[in-house]
C-alpha cells in the first residue's frame, strides 16, 4: 500500500507541478537496487530513481523543499542534505540515529526544509552504512528570484560529482572490514558523474563529456562524494577561478588545480579560451597519509569545443604527484570569504566555549566471539579526545526532545586525557595513547554561544588529512598549519577579517586547525570525519545545542512520519547480490 501511494502521489506532483507556486519545490526519491554496468561487470547498487548520481535538485535561496523518500532498497537509509542549515527543522538533516532512526525497507519518509540564508552548491547523499558510495546527487542553490550571482552570470553551468567505485556490495566491503577489525579493500576506480573515464577498462564509451563555445564562460559546481579520498583536479590547458565553497561566497581564487576533500563542494569559473578542440578533465586523488599509495588512474571526462576537429584526440593535463601536500595546503589556506557578499554574516570576534579536539586513529577491544586483525589484536576505531562515538539504537535528537535519561551524556571533554607530543612518530603504536573509550559524550551548548576549536590531528597509528564535517551549521576557518598548535604563536596567523566559511574542513595530516562557529540552532548536530570509513570507526561526536528564549528560537516537535526505532541489525546485514562477473 505503501508503494502504491508513493507512485499515485507521484504522478499527482508532477501534474500540479505547472501549476503550484515556485517557491514550493517537490521530489519524489525511489531508493532501489538497480543492475548497472562498471569496469566490465555487471553488478547491484543501491540507487535513487534507478540513476547514479541520484537527482540533481535545483532550488532558490528562500523556497521551501519537500522530498519524499520510499525506501525499496534491501537497508534501512536515512538521506543527509549535506550543508543544509535546516534551522529549527533538525529532524530533516537525516544523520542515522543523531535526528532520525533509518528508514526501514518498504517504509517511507518526507523531509521538509526551507533553504535560507545559503546559496551555492551542496548535495545529498545516504547516511546509512557507507551506501553514501552510490546514493548521492548534486543540491544546487540559485540566488533568490530577481538577484544575480556576485559575479558574471555564466553561460551555462555543469554539476560534477566526484565519486569511488568498488567491484562488489559496498555495504559487505565495510561491513566485512569492520568484523575484521581493520581497514576496508581500496576502491577500484574514481568516477566523474559515475564513469571512470578512458583510464579504465570498458569505461571509455561512457565517459562524461561537456560541450563548450570558444568565449563563453562557465561555472562548475564540484562535489566531492567519494567515500574516502581527497582529489586534485585539472582540466588540460585551462585555469579555474574559485568563486565559492560550501556553498559559501569566496574572493576570486585563480588557480590550475582544484583541491577538494570528501564533503567539500568547490565553484569554479571556467573561461572556454583555449583553440578549439577537446580536453581531458581528471580527478587523481590525493595521498595525505604515509606508507606506500595504492596505486590508481585518475577519473576523466572531456571538455569538447564546438566545431573542434574530432579526429585529434584530446589533450591530457598533467597533474600533481599523489602526495603533493604543498599543493594540496596552498590550495586549502588562501580561499577568503567574499566580505559583504550575498549572505555574509560578521565574523564573531568573542569566544564563549574553547575546545582542544585530537583527531585520531586507535583501537576498542575485539568484539565478543570476534577475531579483530587490528593492532595488537584489537579493532581499529576513529576517536576524538580518545572518544570513539557509539550511537544509541534511540535517536539523540528525540532523546533531546522528549529528555530520556540513559541515552546519552554531554561530559564530553574539551581537552585530551593529557598533553603528549601529538605529531610525534614514535607514538605511532604508542599502545597508552591508542587506547580509545567507546562512548556516547555530547557537548552541551548554550544557545547563540560561539565556540572555536583547535583540531590537532595526530600520529598515531597513522597521519592522514581528516575532513571534518560538521552539520546544522558553517563554520569560519581561522587558520591551519602542520606540526603541533602552538598556543602562543599560531593565534598570531589568525584571520580575523574574511576567514573562509565552509562546512567542512580538510585538516592537514601531521598538522592542526581551527574554527569558530555561532551555536544558533537547537538540536543535537554531529560533528564527523567525512572520510565513511572513519566515521563508521566512531571518529565523531555531537553538539547538544539548547533551545532559545522564545518558540521561535525552540526546536518543533518531530513529524508524525518520523521513522520509528528498532532493532535493525538482521535487516542491515543483508547485502545485495552481484548479478554476473565477466
Amino acid at each position: 500500500m505503501a508503494r502504491a501511494l508513493f507512485f499515485l502521489a507521484c504522478g499527482l506532483a508532477l501534474l500540479a507541478s505547472s501549476i503550484a507556486s515556485a517557491a514550493h519545490v517537490e521530489h519524489y526519491f525511489h531508493v532501489r537496487d538497480t543492475a548497472v554496468r562498471r569496469l566490465c561487470r555487471d553488478i547491484v547498487i543501491t540507487t535513487v530513481n534507478g540513476s547514479l548520481p541520484g537527482p540533481t535538485i535545483q532550488v532558490h535561496e528562500g523556497d521551501s523543499l519537500v522530498v519524499h523518500v520510499l525506501n525499496d532498497s534491501p537497508y534501512p537509509i536515512t538521506i543527509h542534505w549535506h550543508g543544509v542549515f535546516q534551522y529549527l527543522s533538525a529532524w530533516s538533516d537525516g544523520t542515522e540515529n543523531t535526528t532520525q532512526c533509518p528508514i526501514r525497507p518498504g517504509e517511507s519518509f518526507t523531509y521538509r526544509m526551507i533553504i535560507t540564508g545559503q546559496e551555492g552548491t551542496l548535495f545529498w547523499h545516504a547516511h546509512s552504512q557507507a551506501l553514501q558510495a552510490t546514493v548521492h546527487g548534486g543540491l544546487i542553490i540559485r540566488p533568490r528570484r530577481g538577484r544575480s550571482y556576485p559575479f558574471p552570470k555564466p553561460f551555462r553551468e555543469f554539476p560534477i560529482i566526484f565519486g569511488e567505485w568498488w567491484n562488489d556490495s559496498v555495504v559487505r566491503v565495510t561491513s566485512a572490514a569492520l568484523a575484521r577489525g581493520n581497514g576496508p579493500d581500496h576502491s577500484k576506480a574514481f568516477t566523474l558523474n559515475g564513469q571512470p573515464g578512458v583510464l579504465q577498462p570498458c569505461s571509455a564509451d561512457s565517459i562524461f563529456k561537456m560541450k563548450l563555445i570558444q568565449g563563453k564562460t562557465y561555472l562548475l559546481r564540484l562535489i566531492n562524494s567519494a567515500l574516502n579520498m581527497q582529489f586534485f583536479f585539472k582540466i588540460a590547458y585551462h585555469k579555474m577561478t574559485v568563486v565559492a565553497v560550501d556553498a559559501c561566497y569566496t574572493n576570486p581564487m585563480e588557480t590550475e588545480v582544484v583541491v577538494i576533500a570528501p564533503g567539500q563542494t568547490v565553484d569554479v569559473l571556467l573561461k572556454a579560451d583555449q583553440q578549439p578542440g577537446s580536453y581531458y578533465m581528471a580527478a587523481l586523488n590525493f595521498i595525505s597519509w604515509d606508507g606506500i599509495p595504492h596505486e590508481y588512474k585518475a577519473a576523466t571526462g572531456i571538455i569538447t569545443y564546438q566545431n573542434a576537429e574530432t579526429s585529434t584526440p584530446p589533450l591530457m593535463p598533467i597533474l600533481p604527484f599523489q602526495n603533493d601536500s604543498s599543493t594540496a595546503f596552498t590550495f586549502h589556506s588562501n580561499l577568503t570569504e567574499l566580505v559583504n557578499g550575498p549572505h555574509y554574516v560578521p565574523f564573531p570576534q568573542e569566544v564563549d566555549e574553547n575546545m582542544f579536539v585530537t583527531v585520531s586513529m586507535g583501537v576498542l577491544p575485539c568484539q565478543k566471539n570476534a577475531t579483530c586483525k587490528g593492532p595488537f589484536g584489537k579493532r581499529l576505531s576513529g576517536s576524538m579526545n580518545n572518544q570513539s562515538f557509539q550511537f544509541p539504537k534511540l535517536s539523540l535528537l528525540e532523546a533531546f526532545y522528549y529528555n530520556v535519561s540513559g541515552i546519552y551524556t554531554t561530559d564530553f571533554p574539551d581537552h585530551p586525557p593529557g598533553p603528549y607530543d601529538f605529531t610525534k612518530q614514535s607514538n605511532n603504536f604508542n599502545e597508552a595513547l591508542i587506547n580509545v573509550n567507546g562512548t556516547t559524550r555530547l557537548k552541551k551548548l548554550k544557545f547563540n554561544s560561539t565556540v572555536q576549536i583547535v583540531f590537532q590531528n595526530t600520529a598515531q597509528i597513522s597521519y592522514e588529512s581528516h575532513p571534518m564535517h560538521l552539520h546544522g551549521m558553517d563554520f569560519y576557518v581561522l587558520a591551519q598549519g602542520f606540526g603541533n598548535y602552538d598556543p602562543v604563536n599560531d593565534p598570531k596567523k589568525f584571520n580575523l577579517v574574511n576567514p573562509q566559511r565552509r562546512n567542512t574542513i580538510a585538516m592537514p595530516a601531521d598538522g592542526w586547525a581551527v574554527i569558530r562557529f555561532r551555536a544558533n540552532n537547537p538540536g543535537t548536530w554531529l560533528l564527523h570525519c567525512h572520510v565513511d570509513m572513519h566515521l563508521l570507526w566512531g571518529q565523531s561526536m555531537v553538539f547538544e545545542v539548547e533551545n532559545g528564549p522564545i518558540p521561535s528560537t525552540s526546536l518543533p516537535p518531530p513529524p508524525p512520519d518520523l521513522p520509528q526505532c528498532s532493532d535493525l541489525e538482521s535487516v542491515a546485514n543483508r547485502n545485495s547480490p552481484m548479478l554476473s562477473e565477466s
